[in-house]
């Protein structure tokens, strides 16, 4: 399986159990990892062949500043069910960074990792 790689997409939403942050909202940022086979595209040098990564990122921009959900583990789901919509995809690996997420200590980041594959 060949790999697709888009990392650190950053959009603002406003996801979080607290009213302060579906009120404020802030920034997420989004790993994908796709898998894919990339061999046909590649011989055919053939953009309808494999995943357009341009019209991707605009769709899970468009799930992250979309409808507030509670945990980022939904955001997730909603961005993989995103990427598996694209005929090329068998499989994608979802990181969700939510770096100022309201934790009253110290903290680097704060992420979620999905792994999910067409059935």
């Amino acid at each position: 399986m060949d790999r697709v790689t888009l990392r650190g997409l950053s959009v603002r939403g406003h996801h979080g159990v607290f009213q302060h942050e579906r009120e404020d909202g802030q920034t997420f940022v989004v790993d994908l990892v796709l898998g894919l086979d990339t061999a046909a595209a590649a011989a055919a040098d053939d953009l309808e062949l494999t995943v357009h990564y341009g019209v991707l990122a605009e769709q899970v921009a468009a799930v992250v500043s979309g409808e507030p959900v509670n945990l980022i583990e939904t955001l997730a789901q909603r961005i993989a069910d995103t990427c598996l919509g694209h005929q090329a995809v068998e499989e994608v690996e979802v990181t969700v960074h939510k770096p100022d997420a309201p934790i009253t200590v110290p903290f680097e980041d704060v992420t979620v990792t999905i792994s999910r594959r067409r059935p």
